[in-house]
């Protein structure tokens, strides 16, 4: 047998493996795009850019809205011009000398049923709306003819939390229509609520009845409570109208409604025009205008003459004029 010599094996490169593959293919798309980016690339995305920004739908998320609306915020100048005043009010309200004393006597004090205490404690504290977030003010008045007072109050608040507190209170004659509050003295007092509804003053608003009554503090009472409040806008009027005796709801309604015309006036820009004088009642006219009695009367110089002339006749001795 012939002696062969060996074969060589030619050498191959080994076969790529199956995850080398994606690799390499991410590889050469990421330097094409390197080598468009180059070529001017940065140009193209400027373009596209400024393309975007042109656009309709661009333009319309850019721009603000027409009909979103900021409501006017309330100043301490307008508060205070916003304040109801007598001549509002009419009748015999004048400017309070001080708190009435029943507030202490029946309005301190502790519910008996949880929920009603924000009803006792508001009504004493005269924030049932809860306190102003901004400007405020406030003012009383004193009804010279029945002891009555109201207490009215204006400010800017946080819409959220006013919008909550007059949802709440719409509540409360159903929660609290009846319950017994005792004061620090361990006198009770029977408290009722009734919804006073006020339809078509400002966006919103509630009205509240109160009655409280029993014999606390070793002295029998009734006092009745009158509560109303009227949003316009961000800005709110509240207002108490009380008494030892029945209050008239219309002093009630008179003062919400002068209220809320001037809170709109103000929020407007405009200056709250004075409310039109009440005539004078015509027993007044007519005692104005008839003459004192008093007084001495004056007559014309010629009646004078003749008076005098009749003294100074009667004063003649008969016996002269013979």
């Amino acid at each position: 047998m012939l002696n062969r010599p060996p074969r060589r094996h030619r050498r191959t490169a080994p076969a790529l493996g199956p995850a080398l593959v994606p690799v390499l293919a991410v590889a050469a798309l990421l330097a094409t795009a390197g080598c468009s980016g180059a070529g001017g690339g940065g140009g193209t995305g400027a373009g596209d850019d400024a393309a975007a920004s042109s656009s309709p739908v661009a333009a319309r998320a850019q721009s603000p809205s027409p009909s979103v609306t900021v409501a006017p915020t309330l100043t301490d100048a307008q508060a205070k011009s916003a304040l109801v005043t007598p001549a509002d009010l009419g009748g015999d309200w004048t400017p309070t000398q001080g708190a009435a004393t029943w507030r202490d006597a029946l309005l301190k004090g502790t519910a008996d049923v949880t929920d009603c205490q924000r009803l006792l404690d508001g009504l004493y504290a005269e924030n049932l709306l809860g306190e102003p977030a901004g400007s405020r003010a406030a003012t009383g008045f004193d009804d010279t003819g029945d002891g009555a007072q109201l207490r009215y109050r204006v400010g800017a608040y946080e819409r959220a939390a006013l919008d909550s507190s007059l949802a709440w209170l719409k509540t409360v004659p159903a929660t609290c229509g009846q319950f017994t509050a005792t004061d620090v003295r361990g006198g009770q007092f029977t408290v009722r609520t009734v919804s006073a509804p006020l339809p078509g003053l400002g966006e919103a608003g509630e009205g509240l009845r109160v009655t409280v009554s029993g014999d606390g503090g070793g002295w029998p009472a009734v006092l009745t409570l009158d509560f109303a409040a009227v949003r316009v806008g961000d800005s709110a009027l509240s207002l108490t109208d009380g008494g030892l005796d029945d209050v008239d709801a219309e002093d009630t309604r008179r003062a919400a409604e002068a209220g809320t015309k001037r809170l709109q006036e103000v929020l407007a820009g405009r200056t709250p025009a004075a409310p039109p004088s009440s005539p004078a009642p015509a027993s007044e006219s007519a005692a104005e205008s008839a003459p004192d009695s008093d007084q001495p009367s004056v007559q014309p110089p010629a009646e004078q003459d003749a008076d005098e002339d009749l003294v100074d006749r009667d004063e003649v001795d008969p016996d002269e004029l013979s």
